[in-house]
């Protein structure tokens, strides 16, 4: 690794400032994707500046039929919340597939969510649910949010400080994981919610998650496995890799989204 500057940040403001104060800074959240990268000599941040001790970032809460949830949350703590487990079991139980126990134990949700890697779990929970993001400068809509692979609405300077999730009338989360790395090959998140089904694909997409919108027209006349289990996806929209084809994980998302429709029940 180069040589860095490390600060714990006590606030938003502080955050910022120390950014702006820097000559290449980055913001530090659980670490497991910018810390590997600067092992690799991949990046090179002249700062670091650690958000996950500001008071703003924390906290899980159930706000009548929504779920909210710190960004500085790790995954073992959305994993193991009872809240979440009470009123939205599906994204308690995605958090739990993440990595092993040592990833869980660092990375936050608003690290996932700020990196947009094409084969996180968070973001088609997200996408899949219609959830907002509130940062330090406003709020989106994920749709608004995610941008492409490893791209999102945030400016450089910008803070994810809360995410907030509708819950459902039924979701469910079927993921088909690297046998290796325990990474997303494809994933599949459907929810039937209250302006209607949404489906997000996650660890496939050439442009990270996306949503079937086929699958969600299909699922609103008809909610069973039957009504998306002949839509397929054009395989020039899926990546292609030595772990499988595109036409693989297109084929991958057609029978994930019938397993999470049944599963959703």
């Amino acid at each position: 690794m180069y040589q860095t500057k490390y600060a714990k940040a006590t606030s938003l403001d502080d955050a910022v400032a120390r950014l702006a104060a820097s000559e290449d800074g980055k913001f530090l959240g659980g670490g497991q994707t910018l810390i590997a990268t600067m092992k690799q000599r991949l990046a090179a941040p002249t700062d670091v500046i650690d958000v996950t001790r500001i008071p703003e970032l924390k906290g899980i809460s159930v706000e009548g039929d929504t779920v909210v949830v710190g960004a500085a949350s790790t995954h073992s703590e959305v994993a193991t919340s009872a809240d979440i487990n009470r009123v939205l079991p599906v994204l308690s139980g995605l958090a739990a597939t993440i990595g092993d126990p040592a990833v869980r134990n660092m990375g936050t949700m608003g690290g996932s969510v700020a990196n947009n890697d094409p084969a996180a779990d968070y973001p088609a929970a997200l996408l899949g649910l219609g959830a907002t993001v509130t940062t330090s400068k406003g709020t989106y809509t994920a749709d608004e949010f995610f941008k492409g692979m490893f791209e999102t609405a945030l400016d450089e300077d910008e803070i994810i400080v809360r995410i907030a999730f509708p819950v459902p009338q039924k979701a469910a989360y079927e993921k088909f994981r690297n046998p290796a790395s325990r990474y997303s090959l494809c994933s599949v998140f459907v929810a039937l919610t209250a302006d209607g089904p949404r489906v997000a694909v996650t660890g496939s997409g050439n442009d990270g998650v996306f949503r079937v919108t086929e699958m969600e027209e299909a699922l609103k006349a008809n909610w069973s496995p039957d009504a998306v289990s002949g839509i397929k996806v054009d395989p020039d929209m899926m990546l292609a890799d030595i772990h499988g084809s595109a036409e693989y994980r297109a084929h991958l998302v057609t029978v994930l989204a019938a397993r999470a429709v049944a599963k959703a029940g």
